[in-house]
């Protein structure tokens, strides 16, 4: 008898490892270039992109938040597919773990989102700064996008819903359209 069954998940299980690590990577250094941006020292720019410092927080805990879920995503990158457990009274003996892989993938993914979502906050916040300054017709285009979801920050307000509507727009291809990417 010749199986033919080609059930092992293990193509699946690397290749959700390796996009959980790719955009783990990415993610990373998305944050930095958001300390960047509400770094005085780094930018040029006011302290956590605020003209109130010290009065207001600004995008001081957006930034907090992206370093938390980049420090997540680092736990996430762990591969999955290197760890077997035997199964079926060890008639199988190495397992993929393609379905933890892919779990973890599909939440790195989001996860990744909210941290790019950071930075596009502190960049289209930098654009409104240096105003009235221009970026390219691009740019302005996707500034103008993003200004279209979410206000120009004048006072503090929680985070979170911003970082949502952007994380949206990302995860739905609406932010990439805007740029003018073919999105499919």
């Amino acid at each position: 008898i010749v199986s033919g069954g080609n059930f092992h998940g293990a193509p699946v299980a690397i290749a959700s490892d390796l996009l959980a690590i790719a955009v783990t990577q990415l993610a990373t250094i998305s944050e930095r270039r958001s300390d960047r941006l509400v770094n005085p020292v780094l930018s040029g720019l006011p302290a956590f992109l605020t003209v109130n410092g010290g009065l207001q927080s600004g995008y001081m805990m957006a930034q907090v938040t992206a370093a938390a879920v980049a420090s997540e995503l680092k736990t996430l990158a762990h591969p999955a597919s290197v760890d077997t457990i035997p199964t079926s009274a060890n008639r199988e003996d190495h397992v993929s773990m393609s379905m933890g892989a892919a779990l973890k993938a599909d939440r790195a993914v989001a996860l990744a989102a909210r941290v790019l979502a950071v930075e596009v906050l502190c960049a289209a916040q930098a654009l409104d700064l240096l105003a009235p300054l221009r970026t390219s017709d691009a740019l302005q285009r996707v500034h103008a996008f993003v200004r279209s979801i979410v206000p120009t920050l004048t006072a503090d307000r929680a985070p979170s819903r911003d970082i949502e509507e952007i994380s949206r727009a990302l995860l739905s291809g609406a932010y990439f359209r805007a740029c003018g990417a073919e999105v499919k």
